[in-house]
């Protein structure tokens, strides 16, 4: 037995660290809590048909400026031998910078899919006064605000740009939540390229925005380049009919740097998302029909002699018949610009330019092309848009984890009736007794996204009081369902409920993005940090219901962990009552949280030697409960979930036999040091149980077994652990046989708490 000053050994560490985040947030100008930012006023009027000539004048100056911007920090960024994705950047600012003029950061929000785009979008922001330009040049890929990918900063998109495709489901659930909160002025625009919409998360995207409804349309950047090579190479299928065959609406256009006829396919699209009636902004680009040629390319861009002298240096005839995409990887830088159409034709000289930057160039001269000068007329149109009064623009970061949010009173838990101790009942009625009540209380305030499986999450019965737009069915897309469930959680900054529920094994494996989502959604004040959502894992363990046992959720445990950093709780009950109690919790407060629930029968916690429940329904949630304590108690059981019953008769039987044994439920994490000081300074003999993965001889501790051991071994306490070590073979039957195949039984307990040492 040990003092009782123990402490975690990560905490110096934790310090450490602390301190050094502090530092890197105090260097960070452009976050915070709230930010006000005095913008130019450009907007456009989805309802009016049309740009105005000075308004498409000012366009093209905030194009040229940004483009500067963009191109200036790349400059900077080579001058530190780095690159980025500036031919990316570059095609995204027309586009973005029409984006920014029709979103008003309420019921009209944007999303961008293709996320190394990013200095694009951060020189977008920058030419209408977002962000301090300078900040751009000199911070990009440097700095915690300007990161390399799309990341949140005012006037910016709240939902930061990871894996391809991502953004397409997490648009969706945000336009669609935007819709149930500001009926038909809600409206998305989700940039994307020509190369994420073929993954699978993205295919699935389109069929929840068209099977819901959602007022949202998505711009291609059709660009015909992908990492390794041109798309017609690498991916070669032409997304128009795939798309529209899963019900999205193609409008087609030749180009995106046509302002005024992607404006007009802007307006169309606004008309269809009020119509429920989502859509894709397709551009065609230019071909041989056309005449396009290698000088037509030249000239209507504006750039004849240096193509005609690429060209020449080059030997290819300007005569040579091309096709321009209508989407140009690099536009306005001139040279790459055109480096980029002679490549996506196999003709020589041609290079990709998405990964690439200013290294090595001529900046110079690159600065000085024709396309980023500004003619009279538009420095006169952005001299008259600086004079004109500043648009304010507040960006206010996502409330803090355990901000108050849907809680419920006692009045509403009157006439809660939970299980009793003379019944044996899965945790699920519980859960779906607590989600009833909220539904109850606050149908506006929640949304339920499901997999076709309610009637085995028990989500049903609440799903069912909700309004119209709030119940979401997505069939078998779970991985496409959590991203969603991710976007409606960006629809609103008030007190919101968001949850998806499916089998734990289903989350552990095709549905994981949903939680890999939040290790790069950063809020505005500065911490990537997980979102106002609650991912319920049903059927947890070896509770198997008699199906094939590798294919059920052994891992999870170990998989909730992994995102403890991201979450405001993670719930593992072991009855029915402690269920309850976990969903009436989760929902009481915002933040990221994880509900892990048995599948089959357990017996409700009493108090020893009565029938009175451990739990009631009015109960406060604490981290861990004392289930057993006995005098003089020196060994200690330490259960998680399901097993907790086990634990409760081992330790009877163990104090009877002469050898007192004290119990203590742990029901979700975090769990505060000073538990485990407490346990150190008391106990010699500590097991631990769950149900569960705890790791092989040959990989090592894992789960709950391996999180106690972290605070407890280098306190001298003797430790043994009860759970799933290999799970390659094991009895297709009850969850009780499958406990006795691993030795997770009361016998097994009471043999480990009586052996001499």
């Amino acid at each position: 037995m040990t003092s009782s000053n123990h402490r975690n050994p990560l905490a110096r560490l934790t310090r450490e660290q602390d301190g050094r985040n502090a530092a890197l947030l105090r260097g960070t100008p452009t976050l915070g809590r709230e930010v006000r930012s005095d913008v130019l006023p450009f907007a456009l009027d989805l309802t009016r048909a049309g740009i105005a000539v000075d308004a498409d004048t000012m366009l093209a100056a905030l194009e040229k400026t940004a483009a500067t911007i963009a191109i200036e920090s790349l400059v900077s960024l080579a001058r530190d031998n780095d690159i980025d994705h500036l031919g990316g950047g570059l095609e995204l600012i027309g586009p973005l910078l029409m984006t920014l003029s029709v979103v008003d950061y309420g019921a009209r929000h944007y999303a961008i899919e293709h996320g190394h785009t990013s200095i694009g979008y951060y020189a977008a922001l920058a030419a209408l006064g977002f962000l301090p330009r300078e900040r751009v040049i000199e911070s990009f890929r440097r700095s915690l605000d300007m990161a390399g990918h799309v990341s949140w900063v005012p006037g910016g998109t709240p939902i930061g740009s990871g894996r391809l495709g991502v953004s397409m489901p997490v648009g969706a659930g945000l336009a669609l939540g935007l819709k149930a909160h500001h009926g038909a002025d809600a409206f998305v625009v989700c940039h994307t390229g020509d190369a994420g919409w073929i993954s699978g998360q993205a295919l699935n995207g389109f069929v929840a925005a068209s099977l819901h409804g959602a007022p949202i349309t998505f711009v291609m950047h059709k660009n015909g380049i992908q990492l390794s090579g041109p798309t017609a190479r690498v991916m070669n299928k032409d997304p128009r009919p795939i798309v529209s065959s899963l019900g999205i609406t193609v409008l087609e256009i030749p180009s995106l740097h046509d302002r005024s006829r992607l404006f007009e396919a802007y307006r169309e699209a606004y008309q269809l998302a009020q119509a429920g009636r989502p859509s894709l902004i397709y551009p065609l680009g230019f071909g041989p029909a056309e005449g396009f040629t290698v000088q037509r390319f030249g000239e209507i861009y504006g750039i004849s002699d240096s193509v005609t002298a690429f060209a020449e240096r080059h030997h290819v005839a300007t005569s040579t018949p091309i096709w321009v995409p209508g989407s140009l990887m690099s536009y306005r830088d001139a040279e790459a610009m055109t480096q980029c159409v002679f490549y996506v034709n196999g003709l020589a000289g041609g290079e990709a330019h998405h990964d690439g930057g200013m290294k090595s160039r001529d900046h110079v001269s690159v600065l000085a092309n024709p396309l980023l000068t500004l003619t009279p007329a538009e420095q006169k149109a952005l001299a008259d848009l600086r004079a004109r009064p500043a648009r304010q623009v507040i960006s206010l970061a996502r409330p803090p984890r355990g901000t108050t949010n849907l809680p419920l009173d006692a009045a509403d838990l009157a006439g809660i009736k939970l299980p009793n101790a003379d019944q044996w009942v899965s945790a699920r009625a519980g859960t779906e007794a607590a989600y009833v009540a909220i539904a109850r209380k606050y149908p506006q305030n929640c949304f339920f996204v499901s997999c076709d499986l309610n009637p085995s999450t028990k989500l049903g019965k609440a799903a069912d009081l909700l309004p119209p737009g709030h119940s979401i069915e997505m069939s078998i897309q779970e991985q496409a369902a959590t991203l969603l469930t991710n976007g409606l959680s960006f629809s609103s900054l008030k007190p919101q409920l968001n949850v998806f529920a499916t089998f734990a094994a289903f989350m552990e494996g095709i549905a994981r993005e949903g939680f890999e989502f939040w290790r790069y959604q950063r809020n505005l004040d500065g911490p990537n940090e997980g979102l106002n959502v609650l991912l319920h894992l049903s059927h947890v363990g070896a509770c198997t219901g008699r199906d094939h046992f590798s294919g059920w959720s052994l891992d999870w445990v170990n998989l909730s962990l992994g995102y403890l950093p991201y979450l405001r709780r993670f719930y593992a009950p072991s009855d029915a009552r402690s269920a309850f109690i976990a969903v009436r919790d989760a929902a009481a407060g915002m933040g990221g949280h994880i509900v892990a629930i048995p599948r089959d029968v357990l017996p409700i916690l009493t108090k020893k030697g009565t029938t009175e429940p451990i739990w009631s329904a009015e109960d406060a949630w604490e981290p861990v409960t004392a289930l057993r304590t006995e005098a003089g108690a020196q060994a200690v059981v330490l259960a998680l979930g399901a097993p907790a019953y086990v634990a409760a008769a081992a330790a009877d039987q163990a104090t009877a036999a002469g050898v007192p044994t004290d119990v203590y439920v742990v029901n979700g994490f975090p769990v505060p040091d000073a538990f485990f000081e407490g346990i150190a300074g008391k106990y010699s003999h500590v097991l631990t149980i769950e149900d569960g993965v705890i790791g092989t001889a040959t990989a090592g501790l894992r789960g709950f077994a391996a999180f106690v051991t972290g605070h407890l071994a280098s306190t001298g306490v003797k430790l043994e652990y009860f759970g799933i070590v290999d799970p390659q073979l094991a009895p297709s039957e009850t969850h009780l046989l499958v406990w006795e195949h691993y030795g997770m039984t009361e016998a097994r307990l009471v043999e480990a708490l009586l052996r001499k040492p």
